[in-house]
């Protein structure tokens, strides 16, 4: 499927493996992936970025972590990874003291939460998602989840418009 364009139909008429790949490389979670699919076809990209919301909305928290495992800590874009690159592109000449106030807060956040920092860094500046961090970080273990189920569907969301786009 790597080869074909990424439109609603050539998804929709993909065999399981093909779409389960494609799905997983969007959100790693097999759950999540595996409510997507079966919300195929998708009449438009609306339908798809509906099946997302409701993916999200079906995940447990075990779920969450398994989607949270493929993004990178806020802060340190995974080297060659275009979507890490991209996302976090608003730490770039982030200055020093900065980046490690960030990684000081994401260190407390982690240790708390036993996962990362994760919000949807698209368009955010390194000094917006610091003060993101440090607001959340007070946050009960339930309060963050559901947090990072909405910027998990955000992420998902640009990430499948991207898919689309290319096309």
């Amino acid at each position: 499927m790597t080869n074909h364009p990424h439109t609603l139909d050539a998804l929709a008429a993909a065999d399981a493996a093909d779409l389960e790949a494609v799905l997983l490389e969007v959100c790693p979670s097999p759950h999540w992936a595996a409510a997507v699919a079966r919300a195929r076809p998708w009449p438009d990209r609306e339908s798809l970025l509906t099946a997302n919301a409701a993916a999200m909305a079906g995940l447990t928290v075990a779920d969450l972590h398994d989607a949270m495992a493929g993004h990178a800590r806020i802060g340190k874009p995974k080297t060659g990874d275009a979507s890490s690159q991209r996302e976090q592109a608003g730490i770039q000449g982030a200055d020093r003291a900065l980046l490690d106030e960030l990684h000081e807060a994401n260190a407390a956040y982690e240790a708390k939460f036993g996962h990362v920092f994760l919000i949807c860094a698209t368009g955010r500046t390194a000094a917006t998602m610091l003060a993101a961090l440090r607001e959340r970080h007070p946050n009960d273990a339930a309060t963050e989840a559901e947090i990072v189920r909405g910027e998990l569907r955000k992420i998902n969301d640009i990430r499948l418009n991207r898919l689309l786009d290319a096309s």
